[in-house]
């Protein structure tokens, strides 16, 4: 198994075993935690899809997030990967949906967080939401990191809806 299909391997066999879908908002990972989820064969039975939401503009365009749902609030915090997970399960209708927004390095973001923080959150029979720091400015590092908490946050609001 490679290291790719590694990262997911435990959640996509939860959500095959209780044929459950997903659906994935991602920003600082770039892509990393669809890939992972698509990399098992057989994803097609829980994937449903996934977006690179990099930026407020994406939010806006592709999740029709209003800007009223942002007054006051900003990206890498777990409000805002919390709502996109919602917003992601609602669009897509899947069971679950797994959001992440950070500053993956090597500096912070635009609102004062430093390398190494990212908010993940899990929308689904099971809600919740955690902020990470790694301390890190390693920008691939940090997006490792960032996937490997996102689905182990994944795997345990999974177990907990058991």
């Amino acid at each position: 198994m490679t290291e790719l299909s590694a990262l997911a391997a435990n959640a996509s066999e939860l959500l095959k075993k209780r044929g459950d879908t997903i659906a994935v908002s991602e920003s600082s990972c770039g892509g990393l935690l669809s890939a992972a989820l698509v990399a098992i064969p057989g994803a097609s039975s829980y994937y449903v899809g996934g977006a690179i939401v990099y930026t407020r503009t994406t939010q806006a365009g592709l999740l029709c997030v209003p800007d009223e749902a942002m007054e006051g609030r900003r990206a890498s915090t777990e409000y805002y990967a919390t709502l996109n997970a919602r917003t992601m399960r609602e669009i897509l209708g899947t069971t679950w949906a797994l959001s992440e927004t950070g500053a993956s390095g090597p500096t912070g973001n635009r609102y004062g967080d430093d390398a190494g923080h990212a908010c993940i959150a899990v929308s689904g029979p099971v809600e919740r939401a955690i902020t990470i720091e790694t301390g890190d400015s390693d920008r691939e590092g940090n997006m490792w990191a960032f996937a490997k908490a996102a689905f182990d946050l994944l795997e345990q609001c999974i177990s907990e809806a058991d």
